[in-house]
């Protein structure tokens, strides 16, 4: 028997043996979601749902357990690290969070959270049907720290009105992802079109293409577009001159007068509704998006009003997209019953049906093969089209303690470069000159 299923096997035990006695005074799990609104509840609630199944099967065991699930939803990133922060440091953190991927890296070495795989056997249902490169992404070290909350892709979308009107058909319309999967549409012919749009005034300048307006993963798919890495055999890559291209990009796009030069900062509030309502003729986005439209920005036909597709390949690069899976993590305690049940709660969060209600409501992709087959999810246009259309092409980024200085640097040069204070050369030579000091060796440079 391997090491970690003497240790699964052995929380297993304990779990049946134990859990009676623990909830004498009753156990509080506390799990707390980051990036979260109001579509996506079912992070924590899903955790309520699974305690209400483990205190079931406690009590067919003959035993008493009692769980109360303390829930907090944050909407803003900033909040939630700053309350994990706070929290950990003293001595108080929630047992169970609900974090993008790349805090696994840092949280393990910092000692923050605990391997599942101490806890779960990784080979059991659900967890063996859950897609293995969403496993990866949860894992660093060759170790499981976590479990995919959910998954997603970024894709581009196009206004069909506002593509008519500069002269594309229908039938070019429903061709438009293909042509964009094949290269033959790639960031310059985006550039071309929204500059139509401004130009024949379909859309406000500033108008034609839309991009996020605040720091975020979205932005390494534009570095991919152009060729560049991430990370390579384990270590971080930076690529100047797809650096700069896709700096140039952006650049080149408040020149022609599609994106506007003080874009970065617009209230997020704002940017939705401009981008549902047809005052952007291009833009970016997620697949949680469609429920944003949907639900509290009054589009009401979608497939019939926007085009989606993968991130166009610029020069040297590939049509791509960007995967962040969110994770669940289950944080060190001075009771090791907690983490127990805590990792218990995760894994019964993660089955198809529960992880499904998650999926649907928030317009997020499944984490598992099985989820094909609830009917919730199979008969989901939106799940199934934009998993057959993004997910095979998805990247992520890396695992990496060290990442977190790479994407700040390369922000800072990012919105230098498209505010006007530097040329792409130049910021692109100071994010070098900046990763060269902070990581040394432990960062390629090309």
């Amino acid at each position: 028997m391997t090491t970690r299923l003497l240790r699964t096997t052995a929380a297993a035990v304990l779990l049946a043996a134990g859990a009676g006695a623990a909830s004498a005074e009753s156990v509080t799990i506390s799990v707390w979601a980051g990036g979260s609104g109001p579509n996506d509840n079912y992070r924590v609630d899903a955790i309520e749902m699974a305690a209400d199944i483990l205190e079931r099967e406690a009590a067919i065991r003959g035993e008493e357990l009692d769980i109360t699930v303390e829930k907090k939803l944050d909407n803003t990133w900033d909040d939630f690290k700053q309350a994990v922060t706070l929290a950990a440091e003293a001595g108080n953190a929630p047992n169970i969070l609900v974090t993008g991927h790349e805090d696994i890296a840092p949280w393990a070495q910092s000692g923050l959270i605990v391997p599942v795989e101490d806890y779960l056997n990784l080979d059991a249902w659900p967890i063996n049907d859950i897609y293995e490169n969403l496993m990866e992404i949860s894992s660093f070290g060759g170790i499981q720290y976590g479990l995919p909350q959910d998954a997603e892709s970024r894709p581009f979308f196009f206004w069909k009105e506002h593509m008519r009107a500069i002269g594309y058909t229908d039938e070019e319309l429903d061709a438009l992802p293909e042509s964009v999967e094949s290269g033959e549409y790639t960031l310059a012919n985006v550039l071309e079109d929204a500059k139509k749009m401004v130009d024949q005034g379909v859309v406000e300048a500033g108008y034609g293409f839309y991009p996020r307006q605040s720091n975020g993963p979205d932005f390494w798919q534009f570095y991919t577009s152009f060729g560049g890495i991430m990370e390579e055999d384990g270590k971080l890559v930076l690529d100047k001159a797809a650096m700069q291209d896709f700096y140039q990009f952006f650049v080149d796009a408040v020149e022609a007068g599609v994106t506007r030069k003080n874009h970065i900062g617009t209230p997020g509030d704002q940017w939705y509704a401009e981008v549902a309502s047809g005052k952007a003729g291009i833009w970016h986005g997620g697949t949680w998006h469609y429920a944003r439209y949907v639900n509290q920005e009054g589009l009401e036909d979608f497939f019939g009003t926007l085009v989606f597709s993968l991130i166009p390949a610029g020069e040297g690069g590939r049509p791509n997209t960007l995967t962040h899976p969110l994770v669940y993590v289950v944080t060190d305690q001075a009771d090791d019953d907690l983490e127990l049940i805590a990792a218990e709660l995760v894994k019964i969060a993660s089955e198809p049906r529960i992880n499904t209600l998650h999926a649907i409501k928030s317009a997020h992709l499944g984490i598992a093969h099985q989820q094909s087959n609830i009917d919730l999810y199979a008969n989901d246009r939106w799940a199934r089209e934009a998993t057959e259309r993004l997910l095979p092409h998805a990247n992520a980024m890396p695992n990496n303690a060290d990442f977190g200085t790479y994407w700040n640097a390369m922000w800072s040069g990012l919105e230098a470069a498209w505010t006007g204070q530097k040329t792409p050369e130049q910021a692109v030579n100071d994010v070098e000159a900046e990763l060269k000091n902070s990581l040394g060796e432990a960062i390629i440079i090309r």
